[in-house]
This record gives structure tokens, C-alpha cells and sequence, in this order.
């Protein structure tokens, strides 16, 4: 299985490197050799070719998503995205790659009506706000067979990541999940660097430290994050 060694440059691959957070992370991440992944070049869900892009990596950051036919507000299924995380987590575990990085969601978790100080915990059995937050679900559930599989596993759920650290001012239930463009990087390099995943699976609500956060932010990575909605528009 291929190693994350901290001594030398370190091989990732990242499906949908042309969205949101794959351009954040292609612009921050620049000590790390990357390469991306999209259509047409590369078809995500096609397993065999899936396998031959990943050989040689060290670690596959999954952001891959048709959002044209699946999102919060779409209240439908595109069964394509499953085929796509099915692809890349078993041709990581065919191709020998040590990591995955999968991009879920804070939605695979219903955030509002909460109770004044409760926050939520990935230890808390997921209770999806909508048929793009159970899809979430999915990832994380599929995840974690794999983490006994043969793979170290690690499932993000975003929070509002924009290119221009938009936090949704008026907006209070996307402010409360923003994650920062400086948060989201410092999160996946610790999610790169870590030596090894304790138990081979981890699950981490990636917002930033806002004002009336509602998600616990506890990882096993020593990822604390820096930045807070109420200091980017002041």
C-alpha cells in the first residue's frame, strides 16, 4: 500500500478538483503533487479506468458530484453519485491507496431547531435534513466497510465552502456552518500528514469556529479551526 511519507512530496489525487473545494485546495495545497480528476478526461464512475489513475497515489480526496441533478433543494436521488463513490473507494482499495478523504456533508445531520447549547456529535446517529443529506449517509455508511476493507477512511461533512469566503451574512443557518477557505485547507493537510487514522475511520463536522456553531468539531487530526463568520464582514 502506497505510504504517506511526510519526508517527500506526497501523491493525491482529487475527483472534481474543478469545483469549489477542489480549487481552494489546488490553490493552498501547493506543496503536495496533485492530480485532478474530471470529466472528460476522467470518467470517476468507471471503475477499471478509475483504477489506472489512481495507481501510484497515496491519497484520493473524493469531491466529485453531479449537484446539477442531486442538491439540498433538488429532492431527488441521482444514482450516478453513488456509482461514482462506489468507483473510487473500491478502485483506492485495488489501486493500493492508504487514504480516502470523502466529502460529506453537515446536511447527512439536521442542524436546526436545536436545543441553546447542544451541539451536535458524529457519534450521534445520523438523521439526514433531506434525500441529499441521506446520500451523505451513504458515503459515510460505505466508508466505514471499506475502513475494515483495506483502506484508512476519513468522511468530511462540509459546511458552507465558498471561493470568495462568502459566509451568508443574512443567511443565519448557513453562517452557523461556514468553513473557511484557510479552515478547509488546514483540515485536509492534517487529514494528509496524519501518520495513520486511529481504527482506520473518521468522521469530522468541517465548519469553522462561528459564532453560534452548532457541531462538534473534535478530531482525531489535532484540527482546530481558526476562523469565525463575524470577522469576515465586519
Amino acid at each position: 500500500m502506497n505510504s504517506l511519507d511526510s519526508s517527500k512530496k506526497v501523491n493525491i489525487a482529487i475527483t472534481g478538483a474543478k469545483g469549489t473545494i477542489g480549487s481552494i485546495l489546488q490553490e493552498g495545497l501547493t506543496d503536495f503533487d496533485i492530480t485532478p480528476l474530471d470529466l472528460p478526461d476522467v470518467d470517476v464512475g468507471n471503475l477499471d479506468q478509475m483504477v489506472k489513475v489512481l495507481a501510484g497515489q497515496s491519497a484520493v480526496i473524493h469531491l466529485a458530484w453531479n449537484y446539477g441533478a442531486e442538491d439540498l433543494s433538488s429532492g431527488q436521488i441521482n444514482p450516478d453519485n453513488y456509482l461514482m463513490t462506489c468507483s473510487v473507494y473500491e478502485s483506492a482499495r485495488r489501486a493500493k491507496v492508504k487514504r480516502v478523504i470523502m466529502a460529506s456533508s453537515v446536511h447527512a445531520h439536521r442542524y436546526s431547531n436545536l436545543k441553546e447549547g447542544e451541539l451536535l456529535s458524529t457519534d450521534q446517529v445520523p438523521l439526514p435534513d433531506s434525500l441529499y443529506g441521506a446520500s451523505k449517509v451513504f458515503v459515510e455508511a460505505l466508508g466505514r466497510y471499506y475502513a475494515k476493507n483495506g483502506l484508512e477512511v476519513i468522511c468530511l461533512r462540509f459546511g458552507r465552502v465558498r471561493k470568495n469566503d462568502d459566509p451568508g451574512i443574512d443567511e443565519p443557518q448557513e453562517r452557523i456552518v461556514w468553513l473557511s477557505k484557510s479552515d478547509a485547507r488546514g483540515l485536509i493537510r492534517k487529514c494528509l500528514t496524519i501518520k495513520e487514522v486511529p481504527n482506520s475511520f473518521a468522521l469530522v463536522n468541517a465548519v469553522s469556529d462561528n459564532t453560534d456553531r452548532v457541531h462538534d468539531v473534535s478530531n482525531p487530526f489535532g484540527w482546530v479551526p481558526r476562523d469565525n463568520y463575524k470577522n469576515t464582514f465586519r
